[in-house]
């Protein structure tokens, strides 16, 4: 248990001690509000009785940060929809809500979990304990199609063809507003983001990122979009559609409060994965129609 003082100066007074917390960038209001919660915080030797108390010259801030616990992927019955499998890979069509990989919040009902009970024994290992066979990921409400390694040699080679730009993964994505043009791209570089360490930007220093977009359809207020990535990074078509003023539709991180369509899940559907076999040499591809939930939405649009 790692404890830490702060005593607040004159400098400080009025300040939130939430806010006094969070300046260093040590830790987010989130994970300061977590850790009042759980009784991690004192006040003067007390516990306080809310964050939103304003400090004063002096005032002794203790906050203890408990060892996070270490996470182990354990194998979990789910029903998994695999769309293809052989002895060197299997390609899944992943369903809204699902979580790839363990992670803090989730120990057993990830993609993993139940790839480890369907295909025990049969799983890559570079992605180590936490990650066997994940070749790339989606977020937790992107559906659609991922490719699973099943062995080192054929994670090697899959992971080797995106770094090329020999894989193609496309997308459908619904996104607000009508972008002018029918067809282009999208490239620029995406990093942490400075101001909410939970999101990604656009930033300088950034990596390299390039999105190629088609409008498919349009409709009043929104259209739908055929995009492939060039790179893959994390929430890469979430930003930069962000960054051109097209946020998907149902995004919570990267929409604009009260726009777009209401009610809806996040509007992005992994649609097409393409890759040369890495034992056979063949080229593959595999489609999926986006779930009944996007289709839906779409049905209660009007087209112009």
């Amino acid at each position: 248990m790692e404890k830490i003082l702060k005593i607040a100066q004159k400098g400080d007074e009025g300040v939130r001690l939430d806010a006094f917390l969070s300046a260093s960038g040590q830790w987010s209001r989130s994970r300061i509000a977590k850790l009042f919660a759980q009784g991690f915080l004192r006040l003067n030797g007390e516990r306080p009785q809310k964050l939103g108390l304003r400090l004063k010259e002096g005032d002794r801030l203790e906050l203890e940060i408990p060892q996070p616990q270490p996470l182990r992927a354990e194998k979990t019955e789910m029903a998994i929809p695999i769309v293809y499998e052989d002895r060197d890979l299997a390609v899944i069509n992943k369903p809204r809500g699902l979580v790839v990989h363990p992670a803090p919040g989730h120990g057993a009902d990830t993609l993993v979990n139940g790839l480890l009970y369907a295909m025990e024994g049969e799983l890559s290992g570079i992605g180590g304990e936490l990650r066997p066979g994940i070749v790339h990921r989606l977020d937790k409400d992107t559906t659609g199609l991922l490719v699973i390694a099943k062995s080192d040699r054929a994670h090697l080679a899959l992971s080797a063809q995106i770094k090329a730009r020999e894989a193609a993964r496309e997308y459908l994505a619904l996104v607000e507003g009508n972008l002018r043009q029918g067809e282009g791209s999208v490239e620029a570089p995406i990093g942490r983001s400075p101001k909410d360490r939970k999101k990604m930007a656009v930033v300088r220093g950034g990596r390299w990122a390039k999105t190629n977009y088609r409008v498919l359809e349009r409709y009043k207020g929104t259209c739908l979009l055929w995009l492939k990535l060039e790179t893959g990074r994390t929430h890469q078509i979430r930003v930069h559609m962000r960054e051109i003023g097209h946020p998907v539709c149902g995004d919570p991180l990267y929409g604009r409060q009260g726009s777009g369509v209401k009610d809806c899940p996040l509007m992005l559907h992994a649609a097409a994965l393409s890759f040369t076999h890495p034992a056979s040499g063949e080229r593959m591809r595999f489609e999926a129609k986006a779930p009944e939930d996007f289709q839906s939405v779409l049905e209660r649009l009007t087209r112009v």
